[in-house]
């Protein structure tokens, strides 16, 4: 599904309240430079997928959910990658964030703020609320457990706009984060995406972006301005020994390959490698 022209309207904003929480060192501090692989792909590790499922965050109606949709997918990633077994086929709920308004709603949110919102409240998954592609109501407490938005319901479901025979459910398993911070620059995102995995970037999306169906896409802007989250994974150069990102969209599969694009590193690349960031999952 090739996204609408409405999808152009910025889904990012961004603001100067963000602090990292950082307790380690990270890979751009210790990793050296002459380890980094010439290609790098999550998607096939010595033959493993390590990637949780691609989304669409138009489906079933247009929302800018971009900021939490971006986040949310390399964070599910991460935590595949620390535990194949235990969190395969791990798919954090955005529809979550949107409701207790962690960031941001279907009119655009701050991507830092989600990583925030998973280390102090945690983040659950997909079967506590799915997506509705939809701002949810008044803005609740998430911090406190009777008012999470988890809830459990007999059958049959109820009616849209009606609550039905459901009840909280409290003891739903949330995932958190226990570092989060910004990377920026070609040589630091490569060393976050080797040593801990894929992480999410803003782009500057245009008319000619939302066209894109293959191979290594390349467009220059002098003053980018980033209006869109997705996530890298990644990395390659091709025949012609051009360098480029692999990333991931949440347009859903019949964008692009599959639902992920390749991208010029270093330039001409609409800001992507100007405001990315991380989070390293809490798995204990």
């Amino acid at each position: 599904m090739e996204p609408s022209s409405q999808s152009r309207k910025s889904c990012i904003i961004r603001d100067n309240s963000y602090v990292p929480l950082i307790k380690s060192p990270q890979p751009k501090d210790f990793v050296p430079s002459s380890n980094l692989p010439k290609s790098w792909d999550w998607r096939n590790v010595k033959g493993v997928n390590y990637m949780s499922w691609t989304v669409n965050q138009h489906i079933p109606q247009y929302c800018g959910s971009c900021w939490a949709q971006g986040t949310l997918s390399a964070l599910a990633d991460r935590f595949i990658i620390a535990n194949r077994t235990k969190y395969n086929n791990l798919a954090l709920s955005p529809q979550v964030i949107i409701n207790c308004k962690a960031g941001g709603d279907c009119n655009g949110g701050n991507p830092d703020a989600v990583y925030d919102f998973a280390n102090k409240i945690g983040v659950p998954d997909m079967t506590c609320q799915l997506y509705e592609a939809k701002n949810n109501g008044p803005v609740k407490d998430c911090s406190k457990p009777d008012l999470f938005v988890c809830r459990d319901c007999t059958w049959p479901p109820p009616k849209l706009g009606e609550t039905g025979n459901c009840w909280p459910k409290q003891n739903f398993k949330r995932y958190y984060v226990e570092e989060h911070g910004n990377v920026r620059g070609a040589d630091a995102i490569k060393k976050e995406i080797w040593k801990r995995g894929p992480i999410g970037c803003g782009i500057h999306v245009t008319s000619e972006f939302e066209k894109y169906t293959g191979g290594i896409y390349s467009e220059f802007k002098i003053h980018p301005m980033i209006n869109h989250e997705l996530s890298l994974l990644g990395w390659g150069v091709s025949s012609e020994g051009k360098e480029y990102w692999i990333g991931r969209n949440s347009w859903g599969t019949y964008w692009g390959e599959m639902g992920f694009f390749r991208i010029e590193m270093h330039k001409n690349n609409l800001g992507i490698e100007s405001a990315c960031s991380w989070a390293t999952p809490r798995t204990d």
